[in-house]
């Protein structure tokens, strides 16, 4: 399993929210290339960077900041946030980005899934971002009309590949991460699933690993120090 340290940038700046909350929002760093260059460090391969103003506004205003990411780290770094549009898609795959994934564009325009999938195969991914059973859109500030098992039919049959999912509930808040339901979705469908929202402990990484979850995104536990990176990557390869 992979583990993919996030970076949640806001004003150019490393910010952590508490479950999708931008009023309750924690500045982490104010060069986020720092804090890159940090999991770098500690033997990390992805980021998972999600510009946060795109994700709600939706544009690209944290973009120059995350070519800084990708040029100073040479890491793989797959990009959420914002991106709407097949020029967007470009643009950061022509910056160097690994992976792009589609959020609210994935829900207001399918067609846009479909072409990027077909033209980009594995470099794209779709976020499927939980409350209350549904899936939320613009940076979680509203809910659509599909369920989660809904929209991860809907999102097989278009031949998407990956899927990264958040419980908006367990994000930030340091109780563990849902097991039950990365369970439930790995049993039922062929796409690879990353898990995000509330992983705080090695036993969260081991139970998601021994599910068979491609990979892991951790955000606050590490911001926090309640993870170690270095041991979170030697325990999930």
């Amino acid at each position: 399993m992979k583990i993919l340290p996030a970076i949640d940038l806001y004003e150019g700046k490393a910010v952590r929210l508490f479950r999708g909350d931008y009023e309750q929002m924690t500045v982490y760093d104010e060069n986020p290339v720092n804090t890159a260059l940090k999991f770098k460090e500690a033997g990390a391969r992805w980021i998972h960077v999600v510009d946060l103003e795109g994700a709600r506004d939706g544009g690209t205003p944290n973009m120059g900041v995350i070519k800084e990411i990708i040029d100073a780290t040479g890491l793989k770094v797959e990009i959420g946030g914002g991106i709407r549009n097949m020029e967007t898609i470009e643009k950061y795959i022509d910056m160097g980005a690994s992976r792009i994934i589609l959020g609210t564009s994935a829900i207001t325009n399918e067609n846009l899934v479909v072409e990027a999938t077909r033209l980009h195969g594995n470099r794209i991914a779709v976020g499927a971002d939980v409350k209350d059973g549904y899936v939320a859109i613009r940076g979680w500030t509203q809910k659509s009309m599909y369920t989660l098992h809904d929209f991860c039919e809907n999102m097989q049959m278009k031949g998407v590949k990956y899927i990264i999912c958040t419980d908006i509930s367990k994000d930030g808040a340091l109780e563990g991460t849902n097991r039950a339901m990365y369970e439930k979705l790995t049993a039922k469908y062929k796409m690879r699933f990353i898990a995000s929202g509330g992983i705080s402990s090695i036993e969260d990484i081991r139970a998601l690993k021994d599910i068979g979850l491609y990979g892991a995104i951790i955000g606050k536990a590490y911001y926090q120090g309640v993870i170690d990176l270095k041991s979170a990557i030697q325990e999930a390869e």
